[in-house]
């Protein structure tokens, strides 16, 4: 099976707000994150991601309802754990729900979910999404602890968090990481995706990583679609991932 790309929209809706902060159902609001996610269907995404962060910097409540409504595509939604977004998610329903860390201070999410410290909280979380037909993913950096105990709360999925490897100098120490988080998530049952800081540069040194199903991807895409244009630059990136081992 072909590695699968979700594309992560949030950083059109990031333009957006730079000029309809207070107007983002305006008929002008441009970008529009729909026509994003349609284009990315049609550079060939398997699945669409959005985050709704508590400070609705860039995506917005309506925003998610409208993705969910106008494209078919499997909607991988991005929340922290608090009741606001988690009632969110219930009323929502994406087809995926990627528990992650979340601070107002963050210009992005900058680590995993400390699955072993929040171990109740996100216990219950996961039992929730899980009685509502939402698959779980747990947004975890590759630690070893953090992927047995993601596996023992039941999780479907987990999200290795890739910023480490991507701002590293030499990734070569967190690909080992990457690689040993990969083998045991798989030995645990667990789907293993990767995300965050995955470019066009450094796509190829995540082919070492056995059994990834998925990479989520953003920033990078949104970045070269103001070149190219969306549909090309998921084309693109999908192009690269075609050199990843099948059937590992």
């Amino acid at each position: 099976m072909s590695l699968l790309l979700g594309v992560n929209i949030d950083h059109v809706a990031t333009l957006r707000q730079a000029r309809y902060a207070l107007l983002p159902e305006s008929p002008n609001a441009e970008p529009s994150v729909v026509s994003a996610a349609l284009e990315a269907k049609a550079g060939g995404a398997d699945s669409i991601t959005v985050h709704v962060r508590g400070d609705r910097r860039h995506m917005q409540d309506a925003d998610v309802f409208r993705v969910k409504e106008e494209c078919d595509l499997p909607l991988n939604l991005e929340l922290g754990i608090t009741e606001e977004m988690m009632d969110l998610a219930f009323r929502l329903k994406p087809d995926f729900a990627c528990l992650v860390p979340e601070t107002r201070e963050e210009v992005t999410t900058e680590g995993g979910l400390d699955v072993v410290a929040l171990s109740g909280t996100v216990r219950e979380a996961v039992k929730r999404l899980k009685g509502r037909g939402i698959k779980v993913s747990l947004f975890v950096d590759p630690v070893l602890e953090h992927i047995e105990e993601a596996a023992r709360l039941d999780a479907d999925m987990i999200e290795l968090h890739t910023g480490a490897f991507a701002n590293a100098e030499d990734p070569s120490e967190e690909i080992s990481r990457l690689i040993a988080a990969a083998k045991l998530g798989k030995e645990r049952g667990l789907q293993v995706n990767a995300g965050h800081g995955i470019n066009y540069r450094n796509l190829p040194l995540l082919f070492d990583v056995p059994h990834l199903t998925e990479l989520n991807i953003g920033h990078s895409i949104v970045s070269r679609a103001i070149t190219v244009g969306m549909r090309q630059a998921v084309s693109e990136m999908l192009e690269g991932m075609k050199a990843y081992p099948a059937g590992e």
